[in-house]
């Protein structure tokens, strides 16, 4: 029997590792185009699973697809997927938690040693600024100052050796963690105001719930130094994106350097692409072809595994597999 697999959108050339895993359960493939909610509801009473990118899933869509087992993620973040409404209805949700640490980690350290050397202005086409040394703001030394994390998963965990390699004090805001259980060279606190007073790079990888919605917003802004950098890999929505933009054009912040925007892409007239203190990359710190190969290929076969009737490693949701109208099908 054919099992018809709702893609909603995807980030890479082709579906050429979909298609051979997802051959295990003789998956045919239908691509919403352009992602938009219309065409996800209009194929998703066809669907048995769905994958996903960026592109939200309406609630609605998975109100109408009957036989949709499992909903997953390309990726990390779930905050495009309406987990609890796939819970009631007995569907699973599924991620690939290990995508991309080695990626995102690196693009941290290459943002924060880009804003602190200071390596655009200096970079500059001798027609523009002539042959000079001259910065916005004095260079500082990178061994010796201290780079501050806002949330403590997989990614901030492999971006801690990078930073400490380069003499950083790492200090992690996490109230999920106690400071006897922090891994060697890391400081732990649940105090977000402690954390931001102290950092000269303040990293952002939280993911976005109701509780970091505009996590930093003006008071947040307003304990961080003056000479501070923000970094953000995680979700543009974390940031009161008004407020930094004030903080920027007042100088209460140095800097900032940003993977994520909210929305995205940012509207042209955006002053954080014109303001010279801030780097904006096009949300592109996931990106190697290594990473994306292995996150198409794990994502589908979480897919695989639902659709046989397993248990994948990255279920999200456990508890729906305690509900009477659980989907997942018998291995009979």
């Amino acid at each position: 029997m054919t099992s018809r697999i709702l893609i909603t959108d995807y980030a890479w050339p082709d579906l050429d590792i979909e298609k051979e895993v997802l051959s295990a359960v003789r998956g045919e493939i239908m691509v919403a185009g352009g992602g938009s909610p219309d065409e996800i509801i209009a194929l998703a009473p066809q669907a048995d699973a769905i994958l996903t990118c960026w592109k939200d899933v309406p609630a609605e869509a998975l109100d109408i697809a009957p036989n949709c087992r499992v909903v997953s993620r390309y990726g990390i973040g779930l905050d495009n997927i309406p987990i609890g409404r796939a819970t009631e209805l007995g569907m699973l949700v599924t991620n690939v938690p290990d995508f991309c640490l080695e990626e995102v980690s690196d693009h941290v350290m290459a943002l924060l040693l880009a804003t602190a050397r200071q390596i655009l202005p200096l970079a500059r086409t001798p027609e523009r600024s002539g042959w000079t040394r001259e910065t916005p703001r004095p260079i500082p030394r990178v061994s010796g100052q201290t780079l501050g994390l806002i949330g403590f998963g997989n990614i901030a965990r492999a971006l801690v050796p990078k930073a400490l390699g380069f003499g950083l004090r790492v200090i992690a805001f996490t109230p999920r963690l106690q400071p006897e259980d922090a891994p060697d060279g890391v400081e732990v606190t649940n105090d977000l105001g402690q954390m931001l007073a102290e950092a000269d790079y303040v990293s952002i990888h939280c993911p976005l719930t109701e509780e970091t919605d505009q996590l930093i917003d003006d008071v947040a802004l307003g304990r961080m130094k003056r000479s501070a950098i923000l970094i953000n890999t995680s979700r543009g929505g974390v940031i009161d994106e008004e407020a930094l933009i004030r903080a920027l054009q007042e100088g209460r912040i140095a800097g900032a350097a940003l993977d994520v925007t909210d929305p995205e892409p940012p509207a042209a007239e955006n002053p954080l692409l014109s303001l010279e203190n801030v780097i904006v990359t096009p949300h592109a710190a996931f990106y190697s072809v290594a990473a994306t190969a292995e996150l198409a290929r794990k994502a589908a076969e979480n897919v695989v595994t639902v659709l046989r009737g397993g248990v994948p490693k990255t279920l999200v949701n456990t508890e729906v597999l305690d509900q009477e109208n659980c989907r997942l099908p018998s291995q009979g």
